[in-house]
């Protein structure tokens, strides 16, 4: 029997997820050739894995007792991996990192340059996605590390089988239309009977920012609801209204946005999150030493550690 652990990785996504469609989004694959994959691995094994419930997939109980061993043989290979990375003499490997657009713009371009020069042999390959996406895409192994936020006024859930490594502390600013803005700083209060542009309630940022309004005793006024900050600016500069952006966010400003800083800071950290079995492994370490250099040359210098 020749087991591949490419499939036995896709079926550990469908116990987790439930259907071929929900597995095939997180390991970032078409459902059919998701679907295909498992259909091979039953051929593999000789004997079914699962069956469908309507849209849903239940897995056999044969498929169950793969899936605890598939379990243990993905910790295996992690833990191989670490091992080789750690016995070679020159650090040569690939990692795939989760990253949003304001990190990928305004942090990874200096990091990865520095990078590059210093250790020629990691690769960092990045997939953008939503940060509410990323510590998830790391628990489940399609990425080997990925950044997260946490704010101060609406703190994130943490996985405690997944470790963070705090790399920049960002501050939120008032972005307004050209020529509008108050002289010096303003208060969130001031801001309260202004038109909002801003993320939905389901992401952090969004969550964060309407937690901030109500600690000053208001609720914010949207009228146009967009989740990308670079979207949300470009409405901005439009006179549409006014919304939050993040230090490493300014890189993504048009022309007609003014800036303004806020009286009471809202802050937030980004981290490095990774599984807590590759807490070893150099390159990692390497690739966060980068981030971090990185982050103090624009002055978003953040402590080492964040508590769990």
């Amino acid at each position: 029997m020749d087991l591949s652990v490419h499939r036995l990785r896709m079926l550990r996504e469908l116990h987790r997820r439930g259907t071929i469609t929900a597995a095939a989004a997180t390991l970032h694959y078409t459902a059919s050739a998701v679907s295909q994959q498992l259909a091979q691995l039953e051929r593999d094994v000789g004997a079914k894995l699962f069956e469908r419930l309507g849209r849903r997939v239940q897995l056999t109980e044969l498929g169950m007792l793969l899936t605890e061993h598939a379990e243990q043989i993905l910790d295996a290979v992690e833990r191989a991996t670490l091992a080789l990375e750690e016995a070679q003499e020159t650090t040569s490997v690939r990692l795939t990192a989760g990253v949003w657009a304001s990190v990928a713009s305004g942090l990874l371009p200096t990091a990865l340059t520095a990078l590059a020069t210093e250790h020629p042999g990691i690769e960092v390959r990045t997939r953008e996605l939503a940060p509410e996406e990323t510590a998830d895409a790391v628990r489940d192994g399609s990425l080997d590390f990925s950044f997260v936020i946490d704010y101060t006024d609406a703190p994130t859930p943490w996985d405690n089988g997944l470790e963070r490594a705090a790399v920049a502390v960002e501050r939120l600013y008032a972005a307004v239309p050209a020529a509008t803005a108050p002289s010096g700083t303003v208060s969130l209060l001031d801001l309260a009977d202004q038109r909002w542009i801003l993320a939905s309630p389901r992401s952090h940022f969004g969550r964060a920012v309407r937690v901030a309004c109500q600690r000053f005793g208001f609720e914010p006024t949207i009228t146009h609801e967009v989740e990308e900050q670079a979207t949300a600016m470009a409405m901005v500069a439009a006179g549409l209204g006014i919304t939050l952006v993040s230090d490493l966010g300014l890189t993504l400003r048009p022309p007609g946005v003014d800036i303004v800083t806020l009286a009471t800071p809202v802050l937030r950290t980004v981290s490095v999150a990774y599984r807590r079995t590759a807490l070893r492994r150099p390159a990692l370490q390497l690739v966060i030493h980068a981030v971090r250099a990185a982050a103090a040359e624009l002055g978003l210098g953040a402590s080492e550690t964040v508590p769990g």
